[in-house]
């Protein structure tokens, strides 16, 4: 690819107000619990009831969709790493 047709990531601008974040797990009756707790760690601002949940098909999997303020690519590398180390979550988007 050339340097003008290669695609880059979209540039995020900090602070970043009401920014999605989409994590996919096992489904489970505490998934929507785990996920909140980590995310509010690092972004307390979050409202539990705008969280956003959504069963696959088949129930095996749970997609939790959730928005923060986000102060830094730190914060949602932060997010994203204590996110998986809980065992349960397969992506975070």
């Amino acid at each position: 690819m050339t340097k003008d047709t290669e695609q880059q990531a979209p540039k995020i601008e900090f602070p970043c107000a009401n920014y999605p974040i989409k994590i996919i797990g096992d489904s489970c009756d505490t998934f929507v619990e785990i996920v909140l707790d980590v995310v509010k760690r690092h972004a307390p601002e979050v409202d539990a009831d705008s969280i956003q949940r959504r069963d696959s098909t088949n129930g095996r999997f749970l997609s939790v969709q959730v928005h923060i303020h986000a102060q830094c690519i730190e914060q949602l590398e932060d997010i994203n790493r204590d996110l998986r180390e809980t065992g349960i979550v397969r992506m975070v988007l």
